[in-house]
């Protein structure tokens, strides 16, 4: 009888701990793991983020740069930090989709190490092209490669980032076949499109708004499911006659797997309220992002379809890196 007493005892202490820790959480600074150097995107939305979560949740929210291996290194860092909810990640999906796939050796599994809290912003990519080439759609667009197959050149930051992907995407739903150029960073691609040395970049909208207004670049669609409010003349992919090449940069708040339940809601729950307010949505708006908060298994569903699908990509175009 003792026994069963204590052992009812205990089980009832096992469900209460987590709750007991969700509602004294958080008692200490919060430590926000940023896999990309100051002025990355990623470190941007973590410095507008943490501010925010100081304001409702009354404890400091620390940001960490720890960049290098293609955010590999942050990733880590994050998924084997002790899962008690002060120790965040911002998810994105080059690090925690593309990198892991491309990797035989990643030290970490995007979803056995990681709780995902909620999606935070997402942002397309547009398709530029100089404008010197004789096309002004994307339906010309791909009337040209397949007239002249690997002809068109096509630039990104480097093999396996999500320019790059972009870029395979596009070839693999209009069957066309270009060249892919790699570069150091995106910044020298879209030197070289404005030069003249490349025919398109697939890019975020901020290096190019700029670009756009002056006449510099042409713009045909964005690779997102609707159009951008701070362009709204530009089609999108799938306005613009091709099927299948949607796509989007995404980010998202993590924790460390095993973090408890409670936790987790109650982040999902203050990064909801953030997302919704008007001063956030427009600095998003002007990094070319647009608040998407989500719940966690909304969040935890989309990574697991963008693992399924840049697999496919990946597999079907042969991208083998050498990390």
């Amino acid at each position: 009888m003792f026994l069963s007493v204590l052992c009812a005892l205990s089980l009832a202490g096992l469900w209460v701990a987590p709750a007991l820790q969700a509602q004294n959480y958080p008692s200490k600074p919060i430590h926000l793991i940023v896999q990309f150097g100051a002025g990355s995107t990623i470190d941007i939305i973590a410095r507008l983020i943490g501010p925010k979560l100081y304001e409702n949740m009354g404890q400091p929210v620390i940001v960490e740069n720890r960049p290098g291996a293609g955010g590999a290194i942050g990733m880590e860092a994050a998924a084997k930090s002790n899962p008690d909810g002060y120790t965040l990640t911002i998810g994105a999906t080059g690090p925690m989709v593309i990198n892991p796939l491309l990797s035989a050796h990643s030290p970490f599994d995007p979803i056995k190490d990681f709780a995902p809290i909620s999606q935070l912003a997402s942002g397309p990519a547009v398709i530029a092209v100089h404008p010197s080439l004789p096309v002004r759609n994307v339906k010309q667009l791909i009337a040209l490669a397949k007239t002249h197959p690997q002809a068109l050149t096509y630039g990104s930051p480097g093999i396996g980032t999500s320019p790059h992907l972009a870029g395979v995407l596009f070839e693999i739903a209009s069957k066309t076949q270009m060249i892919h150029v790699p570069y150091k960073g995106n910044a020298e691609a879209i030197t070289d499109l404005v030069g003249g040395h490349l025919s398109i970049v697939y890019t975020g909208v901020p290096p190019v708004s700029s670009l756009y207004k002056a006449g510099k670049i042409r713009l045909l669609a964005t690779t997102g499911i609707h159009r951008l409010s701070s362009i709204p003349e530009l089609p999108t992919i799938a306005e613009a006659g091709l099927a299948g090449a949607q796509m989007a940069i995404w980010y998202g708040a993590i924790a460390p797997s095993a973090t408890p339940k409670p936790v987790i809601n109650r982040l999902n729950a203050e990064i909801v309220k953030i997302g919704a307010l008007k001063d956030i949505k427009e600095k998003f708006e002007q990094l070319g992002i647009e608040s998407t908060t989500t719940t966690s298994e909304a969040f935890a569903a989309l990574i697991r379809e963008e693992l399924d699908k840049w697999g496919r990509v990946i597999k079907t175009a042969h991208i083998k890196t050498s990390f």
